[in-house]
Parts: structure tokens; C-alpha cells; sequence
């Protein structure tokens, strides 16, 4: 789980470079006026697209150091608050007065679905990256764009929050692809994989779309790990 030196080094030069380029990438299009749904799930897919690559080639060590790393740089910009380029497109409007504790409590639930699933089942992580990666970053800017048919959620320190059932669709249909190419990195054969990932898709869907806002990045990816490891073995 503590990585060596060696995986320390290239594993947490990765997520550097991950959070930086990606950072950076969302902080341009919130500059040039897109909305915070979408640059807030740039970042959220390359991120989490990165630590399903970084799993495969190194494992449990590595993903903690590349998790640690990107961490730091999202950190420093929540240190920064207001103004700084990263917060900036990260931070919901629809948050306030709470915009920090929503940056920082996906941080964390990320961490620990992150580590959980690694623990409990290896290999199967990859999936829920992925899943979570891919799926979860479609639902918000889709029912943003198109979601006609919202539904509240709980959420904490007394901000509002809804989601739609066009964003929810989204995630199922995103999460079966995402679950299939997870199913087919750990060797699930190809006709099982087709089937397995529709079951990890509905829990990863029913997961997300009960979840408190801010805590989805942990439920999603638990979901997704376990499904795939019970109906895979």
C-alpha cells in the first residue's frame, strides 16, 4: 500500500502532471466562460481516466502516490480560495456559501472509494475508476444542458441540491461502457464482460443517484468495484 521510492517518484510525477495539464485545461475553458458542471468534470474525467492507467501499471502503491499528489495540487488551490484559476473551476455557484467544503469533501470521498475498493478487490478497482471517471462526469453537465426532470438529494450544510433523470440516464448509459473496458482490463472474458458491466452500470447508477451530494466519487466507485468483483470471479 506505502509505495517505494521508485513508484513514489514516476507515480507522483504522473498525478503532477495529471492535475496540472488538467487543471489547467479546465481553468482556460472557465476563463473563456464555460460553465463550472463542465469544467469541473474535465478535470474529474482526466483525473480519475489517469489513476485507472496508473492502477493497471503499478497498483495499490502507485495509485496512492498519484492520488496524493493530485491532492496537494487541488489542496493548495482550495488554500488559495477565491480568484485562483483550478478553485475557480471547481467551485459550483449553486455551492454557496459552502463552494470550499464541495471541493473538499469529493476530495476525500474519492480518497477513500479510492482505497477501499483497491482493498477489498484488487484489481477490480480499475472498474469503479473508470465507472466513476466516465459515468459520474457525463450526469452533471447533461442534466446542466438538457435535464428537464430534476430530483432533489440530501446534501450537508444547508445547500440545495438536485440532480435529473436525463443526467442519471447518462450515467448508465456512459457507465456501461466504461464498466465494460474495466471488465475487459482485468481479463473478464468478453461475453461475460458485456453482461457483468449492465449489472455494475444499474448499481453504480442507483448508487449515485441516492447519494448525498459531494459523497458520489465514494459510493460510485464502491459500487462499481464490487459488482464487478462478485459477478466476475
Amino acid at each position: 500500500m506505502i509505495p517505494d521510492a521508485g513508484t513514489l517518484a514516476w507515480a507522483g510525477a504522473v498525478g503532477l502532471l495529471a492535475a496540472f495539464g488538467m487543471g489547467a485545461a479546465a481553468a482556460g475553458l472557465r476563463r473563456r466562460g464555460t460553465k463550472v458542471p463542465y469544467t469541473r468534470k474535465v478535470f474529474h474525467f482526466g483525473i480519475f481516466t489517469l489513476a485507472g492507467a496508473v492502477h493497471a501499471l503499478g497498483g495499490l502503491p502507485a495509485t496512492n502516490a498519484y492520488g496524493a499528489a493530485v491532492a496537494l495540487v487541488v489542496l493548495a488551490a482550495v488554500a488559495r480560495g477565491d480568484g485562483d484559476p483550478l478553485y475557480e473551476a471547481l467551485a459550483r455557484e449553486t455551492d454557496r456559501p459552502r463552494r470550499t467544503l464541495f471541493i473538499v469533501v469529493p476530495l476525500l470521498t474519492t480518497a477513500v472509494g479510492g482505497l477501499a475498493s483497491a482493498l477489498l478487490v484488487g484489481r477490480y478497482a480499475a472498474v469503479g475508476y473508470l465507472v466513476a471517471g466516465w459515468g459520474d462526469a457525463v450526469g452533471e453537465p447533461v442534466g446542466t444542458r438538457w435535464g428537464r426532470h430534476p430530483y432533489r438529494v440530501p446534501s450537508f450544510g444547508g445547500v440545495s441540491a438536485r440532480r435529473t433523470w436525463e443526467g442519471t440516464a447518462a450515467v448508465f448509459a456512459v457507465a456501461v461502457g466504461a464498466a465494460f473496458l474495466g471488465l475487459l482490463e482485468t481479463s473478464v472474458p468478453l461475453e461475460r464482460a458485456a453482461v457483468v458491466a449492465l449489472a455494475v452500470a444499474a448499481a453504480s447508477t442507483a448508487a449515485e443517484a441516492v447519494s448525498h451530494h459531494g459523497t458520489d466519487n465514494l459510493t460510485v466507485q464502491l459500487a462499481a468495484s464490487l459488482v464487478a468483483a462478485g459477478l466476475s470471479r
